[in-house]
């Protein structure tokens, strides 16, 4: 029997606080080591190694040397491409990592006569057939979906896995309904194992033709959702597959990347100087010690403003009484004073995306890609690429020419296959 490890959404480098860049590599370096342990004959990614094209140095030098490790005790490195793994400039650190022989990418093939014709690669020891299609930016990979040969792959034999960076329609969770999926026909039925990425919630799902569709979810967090999960307990890892010409066993192997709690508040019908003395005395008494704490305000002051509330002095508190981190969302809290002009979400991306989305249709475009969801879509990469920071070393002079490079880079999009 032979094992391989499924993993996903790994996101390196998307927290620049130290004490969470941290523990994102620490989980990351056990992640590896229980590979190693287990003695897996493979590793297959899903998307996400980094949080970027083109990350920090000094994180890739960090992963890089745990990879190597795992190479070199025999364990190969499949991955594909997901949605942050993109550069304009078409070469990210996927490529550079795979010249380099530390990792495969997996997804490859070309269109023949309007068809896209994808190539399995086999692994040498187990014989394991992968195939797949990486991400995009935007969801432009549904493309390729569309025109996927898919009878070719079906007829396929031997032990089959399927890879793949996007959500699905049929498994889409409540909070992602404005996610562009695409329908689980789009994948060829009939695979063994459906290794998806992408989608920040774990979960094992079938359905006839589909049998093994899994996510594993984020290994450590990227984003405000996650940190919120995360302190309420939900378990973050990855899945070690037992098989032989079928599977035999999907086992769920945690990584618990901090010890956290998660508390929430609604300052409705209160106004901010009752709201400040309930916090104080609330989160006084919650055990922070070691802890990251996830706080979440929300509803809407009956008086005063929410500037009014003094959120540093309540995390320098929290800070004092030993918790190592504190993740604030207050996104959904407003005063009666700027009810009028509030947008709701989970956290910055939801409501960024909500108010790209109410603004666009105002605006005067002649190019249809810029129009619609399709518009806010690009304006919000547009956005991530643009908040790039200035390496180490950068001119300022450098980092502007690179900044309009790379957004006229987002801005015209290539459609050439990973």
């Amino acid at each position: 029997m032979y094992k391989f490890v499924h993993i996903a959404d790994i996101h390196l480098g998307a927290n620049r606080e130290p004490t969470l860049e941290k523990l994102e590599i620490e989980t990351f370096r056990k992640a590896m080591d229980k590979c190693i342990e287990e003695r897996v004959d493979f590793i297959l990614i899903c998307g996400d190694l980094f949080h970027v094209g083109i990350p920090d140095l000094g994180v890739v030098k960090e992963a890089v040397a745990k990879m190597k490790e795992v190479k070199d005790k025999g364990i190969p490195i499949y991955v594909i491409y997901g949605s942050h793994d993109y550069t304009p400039t078409g070469t990210s650190i996927i490529d550079v990592l795979e010249s380099a022989g530390i990792i495969t990418k997996i997804a490859k093939g070309k269109v023949i006569n309007d068809k896209l014709k994808l190539e399995f690669f086999i692994d040498p020891k187990t014989k394991a057939k992968l195939v797949g299609i990486s991400a995009r930016k935007i969801g432009l990979e549904s493309k390729y979906y569309e025109i996927l040969d898919r009878e070719s792959l079906e007829n396929e034999d031997g032990f089959k896995i399927f890879a793949f960076h996007s959500g699905l329609n049929e498994f889409k969770p409540a909070y992602l309904s404005q996610m562009e999926t695409i329908p689980i026909s789009y994948l060829p039925k009939g695979f063994d194992y459906y290794a998806g990425g992408h989608i920040h919630d774990r979960s094992e799902n079938s359905l006839p033709g589909y049998e093994k569709v899994v996510f594993p979810g984020p290994l450590f967090t990227g984003y405000g959702r996650d940190f919120e999960q995360t302190a309420k307990g939900e378990k973050r890892g990855f899945y070690i597959v037992s098989f032989s010409d079928k599977v035999e066993k999907i086992e769920f192997v945690e990584m618990k990347p901090f010890e956290g709690i998660y508390f929430e508040y609604d300052a409705s019908y209160k106004n901010a100087l009752q709201v400040q003395k309930e916090l104080k005395e609330k989160l006084s008494e919650l055990d922070v010690k070691d802890k990251i704490v996830a706080l979440k305000i929300k509803g809407e002051l009956s008086g005063g403003k929410t500037s009014d509330i003094d959120f540093f002095q309540l995390k320098n508190m929290l800070i004092e009484n030993g918790a190592i981190y504190i993740y604030l969302n207050r996104h959904g809290l407003t005063s009666k004073e700027y009810a009028t002009v509030k947008i709701m979400g989970e956290d910055i991306a939801t409501i960024e995306r909500k108010l790209f989305k109410e603004s666009i249709s105002s605006i005067k475009v002649s190019n249809e890609s810029l129009k619609d969801e399709k518009g806010a879509l690009l304006a919000l990469e547009l956005l991530k690429t643009l908040r790039q920071e200035q390496k180490l070393n950068e001119s300022k002079k450098d980092y502007e020419a690179r900044m309009q490079e790379h957004g006229i880079g987002t801005l015209q999009l290539s459609e050439v296959l990973k």
